[in-house]
């Protein structure tokens, strides 16, 4: 596994174990058991991980997290610290670290950020760099059902445009931040927002950002 995806991995794994099977989450109706078999059932079951996209598998993908979810907390931890099997697509380098680097990281922060006393990780620049890169490829796929035109902008003035129209909302703050942000945390992203007030409020309310 490649070097940010396996930190980001042994991270959650150690978050959860810590956290326990109990404790809140930033996804809405999973606690930490729920988030730990998600990502179980993501990576060694692919005939149900298609449900994360597809609404005909949707109902398939319930129940095999479901029973998932019954197995001891302790052995789903040591499932994601392990990683997947070989048979599976995100057993290769070049897979693992394009969609587990920002998976891991943000499933992270779901248990991180739904603690009260939270403060924002220090990230070293090159990770940052990966986040924002991968921000950027994204950005239109995240943003397609945003309410209002979003543009997404580093301190720096980098910017990416995640979603066409107008009025135009316009969000400034670190890759992390603005990652969480558009990946459906806004009421737990570091961010400032510039725009008609309507429209941030309808953006930030908006429940369909995200994958």
């Amino acid at each position: 596994m490649s070097t940010h995806a396996k930190r980001e991995r042994l991270l959650l794994a150690d978050l959860l174990e810590a956290s326990g099977p109990d404790a809140p989450t930033l996804c809405e109706g999973w606690n930490a058991r729920d988030l730990a078999a998600h990502v179980v059932v993501r990576e060694r079951r692919a005939d149900a991980a298609g449900g994360i996209l597809i609404k005909q598998l949707a109902q398939r993908l319930e129940r095999v997290q479901a029973e998932f979810a019954e197995k001891p907390y302790g052995e789903l931890i040591q499932l994601i610290r392990t990683g997947p099997p070989r048979f599976s697509p995100f057993s290769l380098k070049q897979i693992d670290e394009a969609s587990n680097a920002v998976e891991f990281f943000v499933h992270t922060e779901d248990v991180r950020r739904a603690q009260p006393d939270w403060t924002p990780r220090e990230l070293d620049p090159v990770f940052a760099d990966v986040l924002w890169a991968r921000l950027e490829r994204m950005a239109r796929v995240i943003g397609r059902k945003s309410p209002v035109g979003l543009v997404l902008r580093r301190p720096d003035g980098r910017t990416a445009v995640a979603h066409k129209g107008t009025p135009v909302v316009t969000v400034t703050g670190e890759p992390a931040e603005l990652l969480m942000f558009a990946f459906g945390r806004q009421d737990a992203a570091r961010v400032e927002t510039e725009g008609e007030k309507d429209a941030i409020g309808k953006l930030h309310e908006a429940k369909q950002l995200g994958i």
